[in-house]
């Protein structure tokens, strides 16, 4: 992250239908070309959790894509919730199913 004053961490939970359809690998894609790190990963009850750090206004745009009709599949609610960047990641991975 550049500008770590203005570094913010996005927790988006999307449900809708969004496992098997490349979601993860969609996401992935906009959040690198916004400058974020972190991941997208499909959970057991069938939504994707999104985590990305990095400058407020790109993970702002981020949350509005997910929202958007551009996604593969369908998202029918984002679930959000703002927080501190830890700068923990580097990149942006698609990781496999967890609990």
């Amino acid at each position: 992250m550049r500008d770590t004053e203005d570094a913010v961490r996005l927790n988006a939970w999307a449900a809708g239908r969004v496992q098997g359809v490349g979601f993860r690998w969609w996401t992935r894609c906009r959040a690198l070309e916004l400058g974020l790190t972190g991941h997208a990963t499909n959970l057991a009850d069938g939504r994707v959790a999104v985590v990305a750090e990095g400058a407020r206004d790109a993970a702002g745009r981020l949350l509005a894509l997910l929202r958007s009709d551009a996604t593969p599949g369908t998202v029918d609610t984002v679930v959000v919730r703002w927080g501190e960047a830890t700068g923990e990641f580097t990149g942006f991975e698609e990781r496999a199913e967890r609990d």
